[in-house]
């Protein structure tokens, strides 16, 4: 079934048309609009509800050729059926020029309705109504609770969006113990389960209340602690497809827990990358990780983010690299201090500072360069892990 939108300010012509439509048992009408939209609206509608015909009522001639001139300039791939009351003789070839190739007029008899879309399939055969996906997703995930992801997909989303034309949303899906509302002093009542909930039936009006603006770029936080809630596979993929068809890059910061909607959030990234510092018991959870990403059969999405690296580190980061069989990505220097204090004021780190620059550093590394494209390191570095069982259970911090 073609999902559609159908535009008409004469609402009983209308609801006509949509049980004309409906009788066709070949269309889903996701959206009727009593009105002529603005272009934001109109472009804002289509995109986010992945419309491949738009039946427009020619009742305004100009209103109606203006709506067909947005699609061509926005470059808006779906099919467009003129509808009226009366054939106008003026208004069909005015229509017929702008590249509208069908048109209704009442009585909608199933019959000719069938005849239509017949010959609107064939133009969608021709070309079909895919709409640009977000080329980015990432996905950072903690080797351990601790080790400042959090504050790394805060700061590295909000450099994504700085850059020109980049519309970007930072996701929390840590459901047991998300950060970004609390580091970011967010105020917003909506969560990410409330998004979860409505992921069926998401829209361009249902969403905006849900995020909160930050610097450029749009927060869905996780909520309040919430460790029971649950989370479907096949929810995950129906938001994901509309965050996908809504913005150039989604950041998603994870729990490490590996949740199943973790692991299908994963699946659905570009790259993975996966946080940890150069403690012991760090080192040791990111490489069980990346074993037990490995057989999930994602290790080639991974990266390794070293972060809170001191001047004097226990471990180079040859050594760690050595150890985790992957090269680090990127190293992000300790800076407790900054940190902190952006956390007090609820804010990110100011792009000009030493730490801020590394994140817009690496924000440009993410989308300039392909995924991780590793190869195992060779081995030289000091067996001080293996086997893993003799290490002694970390604490907790």
């Amino acid at each position: 079934m073609y999902r559609s939108i159908v535009i008409s300010p004469d609402a009983e012509l209308s609801q006509e048309l949509i049980l004309a439509l409906e009788a066709s048992g070949r269309i889903e009408i996701v959206r009727t609009l009593d009105h002529y939209p603005t272009e934001v609206e109109l472009i804002r509608s289509v995109r986010a509800l992945a419309a491949a015909i738009l039946f427009v009522n020619f009742q305004s001639l100009k209103k109606g050729l203006e709506i067909v001139q947005i699609l061509e300039s926005g470059g808006i791939p779906l099919q467009v059926v003129g509808f009226d009351r009366k054939l106008d003789p003026a208004v069909l070839r005015a229509t017929m020029r702008a590249g509208v190739r069908e048109f209704l007029t009442e009585p909608f008899e199933v019959r000719v309705v069938l005849e239509t879309l017949a010959s609107i399939k064939t133009l969608l055969d021709r070309q079909p109504a895919v709409y640009g996906a977000a080329n980015h997703l990432f996905s950072f995930l903690p080797s351990k609770a601790g080790v400042g992801t959090s504050t790394i997909a805060a700061n590295v989303s909000a450099a994504l969006a700085r850059r020109p034309n980049t519309h970007v949303l930072l996701a929390d899906f840590d459901l047991s113990c998300g950060m970004l509302r609390f580091m970011l002093k967010l105020t917003n009542e909506f969560s990410v389960s409330d998004a979860i909930e409505r992921a069926g039936d998401m829209d361009e009006n249902l969403w905006p209340p849900l995020v909160t603006k930050i610097q450029g770029m749009d927060v869905l936080h996780a909520g309040r602690l919430n460790p029971n809630y649950r989370i479907e596979a096949t929810q995950v993929r129906s938001l994901v497809a509309f965050m996908r068809r809504t913005y150039e890059v989604l950041c998603f910061d994870l729990s490490g827990n590996l949740e199943k909607y973790s692991l299908e959030l994963m699946q659905e990234s570009n790259r993975i990358l996966l946080v940890c510092t150069g403690e012991i018991p760090s080192l040791h959870l990111a490489r069980e990780k990346l074993a037990f990403l490995k057989e999930e059969g994602l290790s080639a999405r991974v990266s390794v983010v070293l972060n809170r690296v001191p001047k004097h580190p226990l471990f180079s980061k040859n050594q760690v690299e050595d150890l985790l069989g992957l090269p680090v990505a990127c190293v992000f220097a300790n800076d407790y201090q900054a940190v902190n204090r952006a956390v007090e004021g609820g804010k990110l780190l100011e792009a000009d500072s030493d730490l801020g620059k590394s994140f817009t550093e690496f924000a440009a590394q993410l989308t300039d360069q392909p995924g991780s494209g590793s190869e195992p390191a060779k081995r030289r570095f000091l067996e001080f892990l293996r086997p893993a069982a003799t290490i002694a259970a970390p604490g907790r911090d």
